[in-house]
């Protein structure tokens, strides 16, 4: 009998990266159209759902528990598990410097409390859901985060556009393996509680350790235009409340995931580091590399 899986959001990197990770499994996949679908009907008979639907910042207070009341009751009709990507919003900028499974969700700033409640729902909620836990993706194609956006844009010159202190160490996970990850869990839904909450350890890399890995130079990006822009664009209001995480140092403790999938052979950091900076590559121009050894 064959295993399939409804992907919400599936144009987006996660659920793109899940859609992938799945079908190299053996999973049928379903894609959900918002345009032409029914969540109920499109839910029915599914395995897995995964939830890789994620508004914009500055939507996230009207959308997001729109989004979760229909993703709920999509899980509890159909009996489907949800599989949920968290992020490190939710401790906070008090937490402590390493963000285990157990670290208590403490942040207190309206983007953090809004993923707070969001995973409450789904704890509270009796629907079967595993939520995998990880820093700021490394994406193998061009998706608007932080790394290709901003940081990595300038590679092909040389450099690198960091958004925080160069020398502060911060959690990242290379999207393919967070993706892997996650559907090895889902294989293994049935052993785990009905709520399951995870961190994946990825990789732990300052600013500078990106720029020598990549063998440019390191270079600072220039937060005056989002404080600019933000009288005007509700986005940047968001972006702004959330640069307090580039200021703290942080890492993911996945000790527990690991207890689970002990054989879980994550890619090194400098190859999923090149895989992602190449992506904003001009094969045109010749990358000029920085005296830095790897």
């Amino acid at each position: 009998m064959s295993k399939t899986v409804l992907i919400l959001g599936a144009s987006g990197r996660f659920g793109r990266g899940m859609a992938v990770a799945f079908e190299r499994k053996g999973w049928r996949i379903r894609r959900f159209d918002r345009k032409r679908d029914n969540l109920a009907e499109a839910a029915s008979g599914v395995d897995i759902i995964v939830h890789g639907w994620n508004p914009p910042y500055h939507r996230w207070a009207k959308d997001m528990p729109k989004q979760t009341r229909k993703v709920i009751a999509a899980a509890r009709n159909s009996g489907a598990t949800v599989l949920l990507a968290g992020n490190v919003y939710v401790y906070g900028v008090d937490a402590p410097e390493v963000f285990s499974s157990d670290t208590p969700h403490q942040a207190k700033n309206p983007m953090g409390r809004l993923r707070i409640e969001m995973e409450q729902a789904f704890e509270e909620s009796g629907a079967p859901t595993i939520i995998l836990r990880a820093g700021d993706f490394l994406d193998t194609r061009a998706s608007g985060n932080w790394f290709d956006m901003i940081i990595s844009k300038p590679v092909a010159k040389g450099r690198i556009a960091y958004p925080g202190p160069l020398e502060i160490p911060r959690a990242w996970a290379y999207l393919p393996d967070f993706c892997r990850a996650f559907v090895d869990l889902a294989e293994k839904r049935e052993e785990l509680p009905e709520f399951t909450s995870l961190n994946f350890e990825g990789y732990t890399l300052s600013g500078q350790e990106i720029a020598q890995i990549l063998g440019v130079k390191t270079g600072r990006f220039n937060w005056l235009q989002i404080y600019a822009l933000a009288p005007f664009w509700p986005l940047a209001r968001r972006i702004l409340e959330m640069r307090y995480i580039w200021n703290k140092p942080h890492r993911i403790d996945g000790g527990a995931f690991q207890k689970i999938m002990p054989d879980f052979v994550s890619t090194p950091a400098g190859e999923a580091l090149h895989r992602a900076a190449s992506v904003n590559i001009d094969p045109d121009k010749p990358v000029v590399r920085a005296d830095a050894t790897v």
